[in-house]
């Protein structure tokens, strides 16, 4: 086999190997409309077969399973199908069961690894110089999402102009505002162990976003405590970038 034969195959093996959830799913639908066709196309011949035993037995009427007997055999391919579709909806489902799995064990070991290098980080250049990393990223982030293309959601709770550096929103409030709410969450952590991150918008005022409540902080990890970066918006308005000490996770709700 030559090397560019070999390439076309490993190409080959490695698509399926990534699309097979997809692969496998498609194959189980196709399965399943092609069982309800075969079924329906062989009702007609089994119709046939029943009414030829009726005749054999000399009767009107026969019993289920007799009839189940004399026609069974039309339905075998039906069946068959149905079969190999459940199999392979079965083992899309249980693909995919097991790449989350993996996704999930491999964020944990990521957040566990970024957790230890911050402690490191602190420990080796001091709070104040890590403050000031995280005021440069908390800068270019703005920077980023430039005030101006931005729509201002308007809480109700304060007229401070704020930045939420996951949803990348603007919105007013103030930092009592903002500390009050994660104080509030951290209450309700101690009771629930885990609150979601929508939950946190939903006190500060902020609508909800979908990936709101797939994040989210669990005790374990420790209390909510936000942190504030202040920096100047491309209009030059004061803004107040609101992030996280501990980041809301996947898989907060277990412990």
């Amino acid at each position: 086999m030559n090397n560019s034969l070999k390439k076309a195959v490993k190409s080959t093996e490695v698509l399926l190997t990534k699309h097979s959830p997809e692969i496998l799913t498609g194959l189980g639908i196709v399965g399943m409309f092609s069982m309800t066709v075969t079924a329906v196309r062989a009702t007609p011949k089994a119709l046939i077969l029943i009414q030829n035993e009726k005749e054999t037995q000399d009767t009107d009427k026969l019993s289920w399973e007799k009839k189940v007997k004399a026609s069974y055999k039309c339905y075998l391919p039906s069946v068959a199908i149905g079969v190999v579709s459940t199999a392979c909806l079965v083992g899309a489902s249980s693909i995919n069961l097991r790449r989350n799995a993996a996704l999930t064990t491999a964020y944990m070991l990521t957040e566990a690894t970024l957790k230890d290098y911050r402690n490191k980080v602190v420990e080796t250049i001091g709070e104040k110089k890590e403050q000031a990393v995280r005021d440069a990223v908390a800068k270019e982030k703005i920077e980023k999402k430039p005030l101006k293309n931005q729509t201002v959601v308007l809480t109700g709770k304060g007229e401070t102009l704020c930045y939420d550096a996951i949803s990348d929103r603007y919105f007013k409030s103030d930092i009592e505002t903002l500390k009050q709410a994660a104080n509030a969450m951290s209450r309700r952590l101690l009771v629930d162990t885990y609150v979601s991150l929508n939950d946190f918008y939903w006190e500060i005022g902020l609508k909800t976003i979908k990936i709101g409540d797939s994040i989210g902080w669990n005790v374990d990890d420790g209390l909510i405590e936000p942190t504030f970066s202040a920096q100047l918006a491309d209009d030059g308005s004061p803004c107040l970038v609101l992030d996280y000490d501990i980041a809301p996770r996947y898989d907060y709700m277990r412990r």
